[in-house]
């Protein structure tokens, strides 16, 4: 079973969509696309009746609200609906939801449980850079972090800051499918790109795509290559 990203020329690229219920890092620099893709994920999803939850450890609702107002794919109407649940966890508000999940087992066991009991079939988690604020040793326990959000019944984006294309983190070795954002200079212009890296189960290639950005939101010209 596959889902549709609800990005225009993506699915093409992953024969048809992403398959269900599995985990994929999308990663990049600030301002490639990343938010934005997700957050057309997780609309279409709303429009479709799935259950949907956005894990943010840095902005508020009205921010991310006010950041996708330019566009026009529904996000909106998506977050005001009872589709898509949004959880900030450095809010007191967030605290109190995930706490009634348990105390313990930190943030990993509390985060799984809300997921679950509340049989979400779309996730986005904004980002593994802030994870460090929640997880008392980092490195060791993003492994765990990862394989539990693996094993449930969702289909999770985890947003990953990097800025170095060729240094692998934990997230790209452990999730179904990993998806890059890339940024570069030519001619004094900025030329954006896409690349699928990795995607279990589905074949592809590894060239980067040219993406563009209109009312629409995020598109993936998925004949068009970029040269590097």
């Amino acid at each position: 079973m596959r889902l549709s990203s609800g990005v225009p020329g993506f699915d093409e690229l992953v024969e048809g969509g992403l398959l269900e219920n599995r985990l994929y890092a999308i990663s990049g620099p600030p301002g490639s696309g990343k938010t934005t893709f997700s957050a057309q994920f997780i609309t279409q999803g709303a429009k479709q009746g799935e259950n949907c939850l956005y894990v943010t450890m840095h902005e508020t609702k009205a921010e991310l609200m006010q950041d996708m107002s330019g566009f026009d794919f529904g996000f909106d109407r998506a977050m005001q609906s009872d589709a898509i649940q949004f959880l900030n966890l450095v809010t007191e508000s967030g605290k109190r939801t995930i706490t009634q999940f348990g105390t313990e087992g930190g943030l990993t066991n509390r985060l799984v449980a809300f997921i679950e009991q509340n049989d979400m079939e779309r996730v986005v988690v904004d980002s593994t850079m802030l994870l460090q604020h929640f997880l008392t040793d980092a490195s060791e326990e993003i492994t765990g972090f990862l394989s539990a959000l693996k094993q449930t019944d969702a289909t999770v984006i985890l947003i990953s800051e990097m800025t170095d294309p060729s240094s692998y983190s934990d997230e790209h070795y452990l999730a179904h499918g990993v998806v890059f954002f890339h940024n570069f200079l030519d001619g004094g212009s900025m030329t954006r790109g896409l690349q699928v890296i990795k995607m279990r189960g589905t074949a592809i290639d590894c060239d980067i795509r040219r993406i563009s950005f209109s009312d629409q939101g995020l598109q993936v010209h998925s004949g068009e290559t970029v040269d590097t």
